[in-house]
């Protein structure tokens, strides 16, 4: 299994010490927990794109960009790239661009978006919302197949034999389908033999291995061999070296961040009480010492036998020298005592 981080790069008021966390910070600060996630041997990095004023990255390739001069190792991957609101020819060029500059190293995670801001900021019609992805999808998948291409659909002008430069370093760039758990984005991710990338960031992780066992069964139905197809699991996570001092240390920042997507979505406002239920064993979220966590990741191996684990321990503005320090944990204690579980079990 790849363990890795992804990051929405929050900024805002940090519930901790009332601190503003500026936007050119929290860049530089998401480019030096990049950098040692690759020093400690994790195997992914995956920015975001929002078009909000509480995150700080709108162009995930400038970000992944920068980082492939800062790292050596590590793959770098768009979470996600808002296909529906882009031109799939931009999206492909950009990360050809970091895919040369890493050496082969970049990966565009596709989605259609949790948050609505980007279409009318583009001009697409919100309606369109899947269509548009579909399409789009379409686009890409014929741009990192072929160097020429000719294509034609309904809402791109057409492309009659053109080439699109510059090719990526790898012979194709991996695309991975982010999965909000609608049964319709799991068969298309199926269909197509796409890996699948499903966010598990509420009710209780065994609520999804449907989700999985369909997209398998799809996959196989549609002719591609299931144990060759990447599944990811995201979900938000965060290490201290207590249980106790985890919790206390992520709950502000997630309380408040969860509270007000809440109150734009209709839904209740996090409590204490909510929060330590989806920490235990059984919930969603990954926040522990590093044994707990360890245990939830093999935990949700048993329900899902996935390739991937993301985490994402920034949920709201949280300190950088403890988000520093919920890598470093990651990296040094939870992914080899990972590695290590897997490896058991294969042999």
């Amino acid at each position: 299994m790849e363990l890795g981080i992804y990051s929405f790069a929050e900024v805002g008021t940090d519930p901790h010490t009332g601190k503003v966390l500026s936007f050119q910070e929290r860049i530089i600060n998401l480019i030096e927990e990049i950098e040692l996630a690759d020093q400690l041997g994790l195997d992914v990095f995956a920015v975001g794109e929002h078009h909000r004023p509480d995150y700080a990255v709108s162009a995930p390739a400038v970000i992944l960009a920068a980082a492939s001069q800062r790292t050596k190792n590590i793959k770098l991957s768009s979470a996600v790239t808002v296909l529906s609101s882009d031109d799939p020819v931009r999206v492909f060029q950009s990360f050809a661009t970091v895919d040369l500059l890493s050496s082969g190293r970049a990966e565009i995670m596709a989605g259609r978006g949790s948050f609505i801001e980007s279409f009318p900021l583009f001009g697409y019609d919100l309606t369109l919302y899947d269509e548009l992805f579909a399409e789009k999808l379409d686009l890409l998948i014929k741009l990192n197949q072929e160097e020429k291409i000719t294509w034609e659909g309904k809402h791109r002008p057409s492309i009659a034999n053109l080439g699109v430069y510059p090719r990526p370093h790898q012979k194709k760039l991996p695309i991975w389908i982010a999965i909000g758990g609608t049964p319709q984005s799991i068969a298309r991710a199926a269909n197509l033999g796409l890996p699948m990338a499903l966010a598990i960031i509420g009710g209780t992780p065994d609520r999804f291995a449907p989700h999985v066992g369909f997209y398998r069964q799809v996959a196989r139905e549609a002719g591609h061999a299931p144990d060759k197809l990447g599944i990811g699991i995201n979900s938000h996570t965060f290490v201290a070296d207590t249980s106790q001092q985890a919790a206390d240390q992520f709950y502000p920042s997630y309380a408040q961040t969860m509270s007000r997507i809440g109150k734009e979505r209709g839904w209740p406002a996090m409590n204490r009480e909510q929060y330590e239920y989806m920490r235990s064993q059984t919930g969603s979220l990954l926040v522990g010492s590093p044994q707990q966590v360890i245990d939830k990741i093999l935990y949700e191996y048993e329900l899902f036998g996935h390739t991937r684990f993301l985490a994402q321990m920034t949920v709201g503005p949280i300190p950088h020298a403890q988000v520093l320090r919920s890598i470093e944990l990651f990296g040094t204690q939870v992914a080899p005592a990972v590695r290590k579980a897997l490896r058991k079990e294969v042999v």
